[in-house]
C-alpha cells in the first residue's frame, strides 16, 4: 500500500509541475491530442502504460521491495 501512495504522490508532483511551469505547453498538447484519431490516442495510452510497467519493474529490480 505504501508504494501505491508513493507512486500517486510522484504522479501528482510531475503533473502539478507541468501545469505550474508550462501551462501553454499543456494547452498545445491537448490541442494536438484532439486532432488525433481515437485509435492513435488509445495506442499512445497503452504505450504509456507499458512504459510505466517497465519502469516499475526496473525500480523493483534495482531497489528491492517497496514495502
Amino acid at each position: 500500500m505504501t508504494w501505491i501512495l508513493l507512486a500517486l504522490g510522484l504522479v501528482m508532483i510531475v503533473e502539478g509541475l507541468a501545469y505550474a511551469l508550462a501551462p501553454s505547453l499543456i494547452e498545445r498538447m491537448l490541442e494536438a491530442l484532439r486532432a488525433l484519431p481515437e485509435a492513435a490516442i488509445r495506442q499512445l495510452g497503452l504505450l504509456i502504460v507499458v512504459s510505466g510497467l517497465i519502469l516499475v519493474w526496473l525500480a523493483w529490480q534495482l531497489g528491492g521491495s517497496f514495502g
